[in-house]
């Protein structure tokens, strides 16, 4: 096992697990319950971690966690009434029409 990193809150670490754990990568979260120390221990070593089962897929797990951090602005112009929807839709909020095959 090796430490991929630490996260701002459960919420996030387990849904970081889950992402990473669905691409391949299978991940834990460690010090889920770490928070109920606050205050007797620094905030920074509550946090909880996210660890790589296997060590091979240590940098991976980086690349795929900074895409998961940093998502990729995705833009498209509906091809019926050229509204440009911004996100993860893939139906036009204008029209309904569907997103065009990539």
């Amino acid at each position: 096992m090796k430490r991929l990193t630490t996260a701002p809150n459960l919420a996030l670490a387990q849904l970081w697990a889950d992402m990473l754990t669905q691409t391949g990568i299978p991940t834990t979260v460690q010090r889920a319950f770490a928070s109920s120390l606050s205050g007797g221990v620094p905030p920074s070593e509550t946090l909880p971690e996210l660890w790589v089962d296997d060590e091979a897929d240590h940098a991976r797990a980086l690349v795929r966690l900074d895409e998961l951090q940093h998502p990729r602005r995705h833009l498209w112009a509906c091809p019926q009434c050229h509204e440009v929807i911004d996100g993860p839709f893939e139906q036009c909020w204008n029209c309904g029409a569907a997103m065009p095959a990539a």
